[in-house]
């Protein structure tokens, strides 16, 4: 498998690493830590040094009970960081966004892939996403981030998810967006309980179904807080344990923001994958 992004194929023979870099002040885990671009450019080049594939960079804070910036301000946080990690790695470069003007910006500068948590769902956007030819990344979410944890609902988590993923991957694909250009997301958290995000989890396999690259974000997510009893900055080993379970279950694209230690995971996940043939 790979993933087409304009230029550049990202074979997916095994399973990457996508490393997590928000340029916002207020991101749950690393906000406020790469607002200067020459940080935000160090922490890529160290991403990259320790086997990040892909580097995904966000300008919207989308933690639970979240409000988005203006376009003009989330302009101003990615692009300067966009076009100064492609003008020094060999990196394919994704960003964390749901507008049209901002698609347009990033690929200008360098970008090759859109991680949409909202799928493409503005028609602008899908528009330009289409007409650029970038890799795109369709999440699921019950909501929008400032109301989607108050109380989340589904009769068949798994089941809803799974479909609304394969739904919305046949509209992208009808508006032009190539096949081998798609990745889906369950989005851990996003509009999702301990127990939904948990019953997806033992349940990855069943999405392999659709086709597509499966990209996971689980780095030290609520989920791993609620589990461990730890707090944001203690939920490393929770999260890379949680990165072995879902590479082994079939995720293809691991999110962390500690790149290091989720390859590593990523390693004894796809050792552990049953060979093609001998599935029970």
């Amino acid at each position: 498998m790979r993933l087409r992004c304009r230029s550049r194929l990202l074979p997916l023979d095994g399973p990457v690493v996508m490393g997590v870099l928000n340029v916002t002040p207020d991101s749950f885990s690393d906000g406020g830590r790469f607002l200067d671009p020459g940080a935000a450019l160090a922490a890529a080049r160290q991403m990259v040094a320790d086997g990040a594939r892909i580097i995904d960079v966000g300008g919207e804070s989308t933690r639970p009970g979240s409000v988005p910036p203006s376009v003009a301000e989330e302009l101003r946080r990615v692009v300067p960081v966009v076009r100064a990690i492609a003008a020094e790695l060999d990196v394919l470069i994704s960003v964390d966004t749901s507008r049209a003007p901002v698609i347009e910006a990033v690929v200008e500068a360098g970008a090759g892939m859109i991680n949409d948590i909202r799928a493409l769902g503005d028609p602008a956007a899908l528009e330009a996403a289409a007409r650029l030819g970038v890799g795109v990344c369709l999440m699921h979410m019950q909501g929008e981030p400032a109301t989607m944890q108050q109380a989340p609902f589904y009769g068949d988590v798994v089941g809803e998810v799974r479909e609304w993923l394969r739904g919305r991957a046949a509209a992208v694909r009808a508006a032009g967006i190539a096949a081998d250009a798609i990745a889906v997301d369950p989005g851990f958290g996003f509009g999702k309980a301990a127990a939904h995000n948990l019953a997806l989890l033992r349940s990855l396999g069943s999405f392999a179904t659709l086709g597509y690259p499966l990209v996971v974000g689980l780095s030290r997510k609520t989920l791993i807080g609620q589990l461990t009893g730890r707090a944001v900055g203690a939920r490393q080993a929770g999260s890379v344990a949680a990165a072995a379970i879902a590479t082994e279950r079939g995720a293809l694209i691991v999110r962390a923001h500690d790149v290091p230690e989720t390859v590593d995971a990523i390693r004894v996940g796809a050792a552990l994958r049953e060979p093609p043939g001998e599935q029970a």
